[in-house]
């Protein structure tokens, strides 16, 4: 009798968690890329173009981290920039950053992939990192100087 009430909780147990999983997994399933940059948001320091600019140019910067494929990047980066594209970040950062406490500004096209990876980059044990808000492109609007 033990053995069946067992058995018949045990399987109740299972059915919970396995509906429930269901649940966050379907949730995952209807978000968008817009989605997970404005959850990134929630959780990261951005900065203006304006005062990324400024911190470069007072050298209290030591990583500007273009985030954009390499393609894009040879097209143009930021002065003194180095690529370390979004999909690879989890796999070259601690190499091309060692420093886990150093100032870090990311930045990709628009500002979606700078977000993504300023919130990876934190989850990773950094600790002084922003995202350029508008990244590139607001950059180039705003007439500053590019490599």
């Amino acid at each position: 009798m033990r053995k069946q009430m067992f058995v018949k909780k045990s399987l109740t147990i299972f059915f919970v968690l396995l509906f429930a999983f269901s649940l966050s997994a379907a949730c995952l399933a209807d978000m968008t890329d817009k989605d997970f940059v404005k959850e990134a948001k929630k959780t990261i320091t951005e900065i203006s173009v304006a005062d990324a600019k400024a911190a470069m140019d007072a050298g209290k910067v030591d990583v500007v981290l273009d985030c954009r494929t390499a393609k894009e990047f040879k097209k143009g980066h930021l002065p003194k920039a180095i690529n370390l594209q979004r999909g690879l970040l989890e796999f070259k950062a601690t190499k091309k950053i060692p420093n886990k406490d150093a100032s870090i500004i990311c930045y990709c096209k628009s500002g979606g992939r700078s977000c993504l990876s300023t919130c990876t980059l934190g989850k990773m044990g950094y600790t002084n990192v922003k995202s350029m808000d508008g990244g590139w492109k607001a950059w180039i609007k705003a007439g500053y100087p590019i490599e």
